[in-house]
């Protein structure tokens, strides 16, 4: 496993995370927690040391999970949660209101069943509350000693400059992978000028660079919502997918690895992504999930990828 400094920090993680949306058992199918649980501790003991979760996932349930994954291995893992969404019912409300803030964080230290987390995140932007406000509750509990770090996820260049002027963060979470790229026009340059980390999320597009679907999948399972966040499994956009998957398996037989792999080390080795979160819904995909720290992509294979990339994304409908 390769480690890398998170921004200016002294955080050092695992340049492949674990990403446990799925957790929540609510938004990637059903999942069970002892299963959950052998996943989390499948990834740490091959070498992954962040763990990325929110309240919004499951409301509260993939943080409980998480909690009792880490029992007795805390100390060797980089926890990182979120505030200012949660759910109500199936809906996903963004809410930076201070007294929200100070009730997730509370309510997030008591599910992972720990004193402070390393890595606090403002999960989504919420233009209902003016950033100063919700900027100056989370400086109020970084200095309780409730967490260490803040960060932000989803922030476009200008709330990233807007926030800076008034306290630091260490990274920034988009969505980055070989068919979602928009974070490279602005964002990327921005982040790579000003020492900031980046958190990837969506690294295996929900699934689909896996290669492991051989048809467009219905997902008929009511709680796999996992088509209406990523659009590359919409039936207009299927078809236009299958030639980087076809050389994404190209690449992994050659090498005797996985497509996921291959699409995993291509994202931790572009410029600028410090970790490329990824789920795992057990132990075998989270051991897989790791090893893709250790392959080595030759030049002309991550420059096949990247091409090949941009000429699927130019034809998604999106």
């Amino acid at each position: 496993m390769k480690y890398r400094h998170l921004g200016n920090s002294n955080l050092k993680i695992s340049a492949v995370g674990l990403g446990t949306w799925a957790y929540g058992n609510d938004t990637f199918g059903k999942v069970e927690d002892q299963q959950s649980i052998k996943a989390i501790r499948a990834a740490v003991e091959s070498g992954i040391n962040l763990i990325d979760t929110a309240p919004a996932y499951g409301d509260g349930h993939a943080e409980e999970v998480v909690g009792k994954a880490i029992q007795g291995i805390r100390d060797e893992v980089v926890i990182a949660t979120k505030c200012g969404t949660h759910r109500d019912g199936p809906k996903y409300i963004r809410d930076l209101s201070p007294q929200r803030i100070r009730t997730e964080i509370e309510n997030s230290l008591k599910r992972l069943d720990i004193e402070q987390i390393d890595l606090y995140q403002i999960h989504w932007p919420d233009p209902d509350t003016p950033l100063e406000a919700s900027v100056e509750e989370l400086l109020k509990l970084k200095r309780e000693g409730k967490f260490k770090y803040l960060a932000v996820c989803n922030f476009e260049v200008n709330l990233l400059e807007e926030i800076s002027e008034m306290t630091d963060i260490i990274s920034l979470q988009p969505q980055y992978s070989l068919l979602q790229r928009d974070i490279e026009n602005k964002i990327l340059p921005y982040l790579l000028n000003n020492n900031l980390g980046t958190l990837s999320y969506g690294t295996l597009g929900g699934g689909i660079l896996s290669g492991k679907y051989q048809k467009r999948p219905q997902f008929e399972d009511e709680k796999d919502n996992r088509a209406g966040f990523y659009p590359f499994f919409r039936e207009e956009n299927w078809d236009q997918t299958q030639s980087l998957i076809k050389l994404l398996k190209e690449i992994a037989e050659a090498k005797g690895q996985t497509p996921a792999q291959i699409a995993i080390s291509w994202a931790i080795n572009r410029p600028g992504i410090t970790t490329a979160l990824v789920g795992a819904k057990n132990e075998k995909q989270a051991q897989e999930n790791a090893g893709a720290a250790d392959i080595s992509l030759t030049e002309a294979e991550m420059t096949a990828l990247t091409k090949k990339s941009e000429e699927v994304i130019k034809s998604l409908k999106i």
